[in-house]
């Protein structure tokens, strides 16, 4: 940790070769959350690519070296948001009109993880993504977003009983229309 404190005091100062080695050192925890975030590989990678150019020409204002990672992260998150926010959406006919044969059923649950996942507040979707897919803790997210650990905690358990009961309500639907 202190050779990266040092680096980041050098890439603060202008250091080009010390910012190179902070992405190398930061770049898979970043891409990790931007494809469990975004979904899509070129997406994540673009997303990657526009929070360092971001991050490499705002350094200076960074205050605490320290909180790097989540001062980078922070960046990375305002883009995946962004992104989500801008991308198109399928019309719910597609995803409900999938036929319903047997070996359709784990396509159309998958479908229906992704629909409901992305059904959640942009912040609910960020903090499960954080914590479940890109495996940070709760004290590491509420750092990152600048939030109360507690708020954290709260905010993702509500998420997923959220996400419980809306594919719960799914599956019932599914069900009763098969033995229809």
């Amino acid at each position: 940790m202190n050779q990266n404190l040092q680096q980041i005091k050098q890439a603060k100062s202008g250091d080009t070769d010390a910012f190179a080695n902070l992405y190398r050192i930061y770049y898979t925890d970043l891409y990790r959350f931007a494809l469990y975030t975004l979904k899509n590989p070129a997406d994540a990678e673009d997303a990657v690519s526009e929070t360092v150019i971001d991050a490499f020409a705002s350094i200076r204002k960074l205050r605490l070296e320290a909180s790097f990672k989540a001062w980078i992260f922070k960046i990375l998150s305002a883009k995946c948001k962004r992104r989500l926010k801008n991308r198109f959406e399928l019309p719910e006919e597609y995803l409900t009109n999938i036929p319903d044969t047997d070996h359709l059923n784990n396509v159309a649950e998958k479908i229906d993880i992704r629909r409901q996942f992305f059904l959640l507040k942009n912040e609910e979707r960020l903090i499960i993504s954080m914590h479940i897919f890109a495996g940070y803790t709760t004290r590491e997210i509420a750092k990152i977003l600048h939030m109360n650990a507690n708020t954290v905690r709260s905010k993702e358990s509500r998420a997923l009983k959220k996400l419980s009961l809306k594919l719960s309500e799914t599956d019932s639907k599914r069900k009763g229309e098969a033995n229809d």
